[in-house]
């Protein structure tokens, strides 16, 4: 999906720069419109997110993101191209991005009561090199009840989650504490997207 940047005041300063966002996530893309960049172009990146064997949560998260990021640079020469993953950690342990009912159940009765670590890579391609920041933000939920889990199992805005919820809606709710960026846990750290972005010269 391709989309012309939209008129915007950044849009008449980085003329001589190409912004392309290799995600498909709705969220990401609002959250850039939020800090006032509109990239000229959308290209998910579809790659194998498997987690290869022994690999622990940063190096997994990383390495996804710089993949994306190659992806779409090979047919985007000359573009700054931004992507990012996102996963939950529960102990050692990643946490699937929900696919069904039974997993956004598994999900929140592992989280139920206990902390949790979010995590976010984000990598920019600009002229063949690869740059990136992690950034780690701990949550805390409220234990649930079952009626808490099912009712929030039943209205579907778990499923395609990381960890089974979105706090940015109804499992807002669920959350006792937050230690880090609120936006991280969204899917996009900002201040730090933001900061990457301007270290490659992309007017924000």
């Amino acid at each position: 999906m391709t989309s012309p940047r939209a008129a915007s005041p950044t849009a008449s300063n980085s003329a001589h720069l190409r912004l392309v966002l290799a995600s498909e996530s709705p969220r990401r893309l609002a959250l850039l419109a939020q800090a006032g960049i509109v990239p000229d172009a959308v290209r998910p990146a579809h790659i194998d997110e498997s987690l290869k064997r022994g690999e622990l949560p940063r190096p997994h998260v990383e390495r996804l993101a710089a993949e994306k990021a190659r992806a779409i640079a090979l047919d985007e020469a000359g573009a700054m191209v931004l992507a990012a993953d996102t996963i939950v950690v529960c102990g050692r342990r990643i946490l699937p991005k929900a696919a069904d009912a039974d997993e956004v159940r598994h999900c929140l009765a592992l989280l139920s009561g206990r902390r949790h670590q979010v995590m976010t890579a984000i990598a920019l391609s600009d002229r063949g090199k690869i740059r990136t920041r992690t950034i780690l933000t701990r949550v805390q939920f409220a234990r649930l009840t079952g009626s808490q889990t099912e009712s929030y199992v039943q209205c579907g805005e778990g499923i395609g989650k990381a960890g089974g919820y979105a706090i940015q809606g109804r499992a807002e709710t669920f959350v006792k504490s937050i230690n880090g960026s609120y936006s991280n846990v969204v899917g996009l750290p900002l201040n730090e997207t933001v900061t990457l972005l301007r270290g490659g010269g992309y007017p924000c």
